[in-house]
């Protein structure tokens, strides 16, 4: 049977033969900033990021209570566990704003949404797919809510096993699917990275598109899940790695970035279809080095 292994994300295909979806997960590393969040998509779009994504939780429902009231150092001085997360959540006015900036710039933009709540509040946006985070493939009822939207579904695969994932695809469904191969460590070390699993996936999965969505510290691994066949990649982005936050450590600076999105755009180039051919560049090589000519 033929593979098909396409999905559509707003105007573009994503899957074999098709350019690389680049995905820029700013996530939280805005650190509640509108002016950084848009000097994030502005960078993004300058690398040729096709989207760029955020994190949107419903604090209340995504804190467990016991650590509410724990109290951490933060940008905002020594407060509780959840009034830090609600520091970290932008509004709607704030989103109505990234919205606009982004279509201003002509990039995608969407969220790996950690409740129910708010994938409600994000589809007022229409974003044109949603991402589950890696923390979500056993919420089968989230990842249901996000299909039922309609829009194609990224499911990240870190920190779960093969069982995992398998009950969660025949679960939700096939259909408008794309699964991110991903080891869930912040930063990962290069040896637990695991990037041939972006094979096992394609051989599991024919006809659902497979991405890597990587933590790692350099460019390098990034590169090759893109010569292993990824069809779409996601990279945690930031202004300054050395900045406060999480997950900031593990993210590419803008300068990295662009360095990232150009030999992306090489090696697809490179790879080419695997026919053999020869080329019209070796023509002159043949009269000039080959002394029996084939048959």
């Amino acid at each position: 049977m033929e593979k098909n292994r396409k999905v559509k994300i707003g105007n573009r295909s994503v899957g074999d033969g098709e350019r690389v979806y680049i995905i820029g997960e700013i996530g939280i590393n805005h650190n509640g900033s509108l002016e950084i969040a848009k000097k994030l998509i502005k960078g993004a779009r300058a690398a040729g990021c096709d989207a760029v994504k955020f994190q949107k939780r419903t604090p209340e429902l995504c804190v467990p209570k016991s650590q509410w009231n724990l109290e951490r150092d933060t940008p905002w001085g020594r407060i509780s566990y959840i009034e830090y997360r609600r520091k970290v959540e932008f509004s709607f006015e704030d989103y109505c704003e990234i919205d606009f900036y982004c279509k201003e710039l002509d990039i995608d933009w969407l969220a790996s949404c950690w409740d129910e709540e708010s994938v409600d509040f994000i589809e007022q946006f229409n974003p044109p797919c949603y991402k589950a985070s890696s923390a979500s493939l056993t919420d089968i009822p989230l990842l249901k809510k996000k299909k039922q939207t309609g829009k194609p579904l990224l499911i990240s695969t870190g920190m779960s096993t093969m069982e995992e994932i398998k009950y969660a695809v025949d679960e939700i469904g096939k259909d408008n699917l794309l699964i991110a191969h991903s080891t869930s460590a912040y930063p990962c070390s290069i040896e637990q990275l695991n990037l041939s699993m972006i094979v096992t996936l394609k051989e599991l999965y024919p006809h659902i598109p497979i991405g890597y969505s990587g933590h790692e510290t350099g460019l390098a691994p990034t590169w090759a899940a893109v010569a292993l066949g990824a069809a779409f990649v996601e990279r945690h982005i930031t202004l300054d790695r050395a900045m406060w936050g999480s997950d900031q450590a593990a993210s590419v600076e803008i300068g990295g970035l662009h360095r990232l999105v150009e030999n992306i755009r090489d090696i697809e180039k490179s790879l080419g279809d695997g026919v053999k051919r020869v080329y019209d560049s070796e023509l002159s090589q043949i009269e000039k080095l080959r002394r029996i000519k084939a048959i």
